[in-house]
């Protein structure tokens, strides 16, 4: 397989369109024949970061998707508020999301720690008024 690349944009605070890049990338990984368990790995993981960008970064980010024989590295990231306490962040439950984002089924504070959960490897840094990249390598062997 010849490497390849994708590169998708996700819009901060449009609800609507949640999850269309995760969708894309799940459709574009089925059609280069990636094991099912994988593909569902990697969408699980870039949908949870996916909604991380639209509720935390009003500007959205960008999801890069790098596809080779041995793994699946993906890159997602974001120019929106940044995380004060990466610690923190990574603890299941804990969540800054408003009230009305949690009241739509989001934000419970489990997105950081099943990005980390579904990766292979998980790399996140983070500075405040800067954004957050998030990278994750997901292993085809």
């Amino acid at each position: 397989m010849e490497n390849l690349t994708f590169t998708y944009t996700v819009p901060g605070d449009d609800f609507t369109r949640a999850g269309d890049a995760s969708s894309k990338i799940k459709k574009n990984l089925r059609e280069l024949g990636i094991p099912p368990a994988i593909i569902r790995a990697v969408a699980i993981a870039v949908y949870e970061g996916e909604i991380n960008m639209v509720i935390h970064a009003k500007t959205g980010g960008d999801i890069t998707v790098d596809v080779n024989e041995k793994q699946i590295t993906t890159v997602l990231k974001d120019t929106g508020c940044g995380i004060p306490d990466l610690t923190l962040a990574m603890s299941e439950g804990w969540t800054t999301a408003p009230d009305e984002v949690r009241a739509l089924g989001f934000g419970a504070g489990m997105g950081l720690p099943n990005m980390k959960k579904y990766a292979d490897i998980f790399d996140i840094t983070s500075e405040v008024g800067k954004g957050t990249t998030v990278t994750m390598k997901f292993n085809l062997a």
